[in-house]
């Protein structure tokens, strides 16, 4: 029982943690080298200006869509190796 609880939570950990990371590149790197980034373009905007107004918020929308998904998954994985 106490190993089962001691691998839901190391696998929430685990994503949780790579989530963030992936947080944390897309809204520091993005403003961070918002100068190095505007020889690239998507769309023919810069990159940079696009992950400022839109390409931000549609990865904060798929980490959350994401965690909500996998947490379903190891949540009930959880409940079956407890049952």
């Amino acid at each position: 029982m106490a190993d089962a609880r001691e691998r839901h939570w190391l696998r929430t950990r685990k994503m949780t943690l790579w989530l963030l990371g992936v947080w944390l590149t897309t809204s520091f790197c993005a403003v961070f080298f918002a100068r190095e980034l505007t020889g690239l373009s998507i769309f023919g905007w810069p990159v940079s200006f696009y992950l400022a107004a839109q390409g931000a918020s549609l990865v904060y929308l798929a980490i959350i869509g994401l965690y909500a998904w996998r947490m379903r998954r190891i949540d009930s994985a959880a409940l079956e190796e407890n049952s």
